[in-house]
């Protein structure tokens, strides 16, 4: 018995009980962890070239057997126990979210010392024991994956008797950018959201995807309706999703026309067609130009000499 999945410590021997219990009388089985690292919006690629493959088991035969399956892969093997194959998915999926709070987190500093977080990420990139990926300061992470896998390992550390204080202080550093992006953009506004139009460039909690789960354009949307805005929204292929959760939020079928009379823009998802819109018919469309980058896809300074009251995240 194969598990993909990535589930609590110690599930793998839970589900082994289950089968020896069930059984009329004694078969032979193993069960092997071989959790997946596979990207949302990028699986098959992440399938074919693995950067490892993880395998645990009781049983060393069942391991070996599940490992020569992955060999025309040609990506390194790691053969170890059940418990710490289930943990080493858990710890990679919490590092990451670690490096991207951290960067988020450090953003808040440089922009109150003028230094520019993307340019502070790309010089710490260079270090082979840091590395650049997920070093990309914004609204934080939000998906299926990240949420959950960070809260459940705090949980299991709680339940153990630990304080798992890294853990929570990167939950609660990234669900605070959320409060803050709107409140940057209520300053841009005049400190004010009432009656005023917001219009959220993007929707999916990242691009290639329709996955609305622990999205920050949800958070994002209903506080800035609560603080009295009015909410339009424009995704390439989240709209259809994003209506049941967000009945309050105006959907168009195109950025131009949602951008048409807002008083502000939030870039909220970095998708490649928001990075090649036109942005002067943009400032021609909006009632005032105000853009708020979410995720620091635009350039700061071509976006002032345009004539853009713009804010990226640390910059």
């Amino acid at each position: 018995l194969i598990n993909k999945s990535t589930v609590p410590i110690g599930t793998g021997d839970w589900v082994a009980d289950i089968v020896k219990s069930a059984q009329p009388k004694p078969i032979e089985f193993a069960v092997v962890s071989c959790p997946e690292f596979l990207r949302e919006g990028s699986a098959i690629a992440d399938f074919m070239n693995p950067h490892r493959t993880v395998i645990g088991s009781l049983d060393k035969e069942a391991a070996n057997k599940v490992a020569h399956l992955h060999l025309p892969l040609r990506a390194p093997i790691v053969i170890t126990d059940l418990r710490t194959a289930e943990m080493i998915k858990y710890a990679s999926n919490a590092f990451l979210a670690t490096k991207i709070s951290f960067i988020n987190e450090l953003a808040d500093l440089c922009e109150r010392v003028g230094a520019d977080v993307k340019e502070v990420a790309a010089g710490m990139g260079y270090d082979a024991r840091i590395g650049r990926h997920f070093l990309d300061a914004g609204l934080g992470w939000g998906g299926s994956c990240f949420p959950k896998d960070v809260e459940a390992l705090a949980f299991m550390a709680k339940e153990k008797g630990l304080n798992p204080q890294m853990l929570n202080s990167v939950m609660e550093i990234n669900y605070a950018r959320r409060t803050t992006a709107v409140k940057n953009v209520e300053k841009m506004l005049g400190e004010s959201l009432k009656g005023k139009t917001v219009g959220l460039l993007g929707l999916a909690f990242k691009p290639n995807t329709d996955d609305m789960r622990d999205a920050p354009a949800i958070d994002i949307a209903n506080t800035l309706i609560e603080a009295g805005a009015k909410v339009r929204a424009y995704d390439p292929v989240a709209m259809k999703v994003a209506k049941s959760i967000l009945p309050n939020v105006e959907m168009f079928d195109d950025s131009y026309s949602m951008a048409k009379d807002c008083d502000a823009l939030m870039v909220v998802t970095e998708w490649n067609e928001f990075k090649q819109l036109d942005l002067e018919k943009i400032k021609g469309l909006l009632k005032s130009p105000i853009i708020y980058d979410g995720r620091n896809i635009y350039e700061p300074n071509r976006m002032k000499e345009m004539g853009f009251t713009y804010k990226a995240v640390g910059r």
